[in-house]
């Protein structure tokens, strides 16, 4: 089986490396444990902000009063099953496990949405 690889991420709001949370540990904390992310930087201005990293693709978090219920990121994947399969023995929910088409291409994805209320599309051609 091919190494699960996380290989880009899309913001849905501004910016992928200040997606809101109220607590930066906890954040740190569940991400490198449920997502096999690493911390790799904390930056205390302009807003406290953790950076995690998995396979050279970086998501950030930040404490700066933003509504986590609202935002996330799409991350594009290789070896979605593997993703999958990988995400629920860390114990996440998986949901709607679907093939999206969007101009003409197809996609199979699945959401995830973390404790902190960000959503997460995970992606990958067919």
């Amino acid at each position: 089986m091919s190494k699960a690889l996380f290989k880009e991420v899309y913001p849905y709001q501004k910016e992928v490396l200040a997606l809101p949370v109220t607590d930066l540990d906890t954040a740190s904390l569940w991400y490198t444990k449920h997502f096999g992310m690493a911390e790799v930087e904390r930056i205390d201005q302009p807003a406290p902000s953790v950076i995690l990293e998995r396979d050279g693709t970086r998501i950030g978090f930040s404490v700066n009063g933003g509504d986590a219920a609202q935002d996330g990121a799409a991350i594009l994947v290789v070896n979605i099953r593997r993703i999958k399969e990988e995400l629920e023995s860390n114990g996440i929910e998986i949901g709607n496990w679907r093939i999206d088409e969007r101009d003409g291409q197809k996609f199979q994805v699945f959401f995830v949405v973390a404790p902190d209320g960000l959503c997460y599309y995970f992606h990958e051609p067919i």
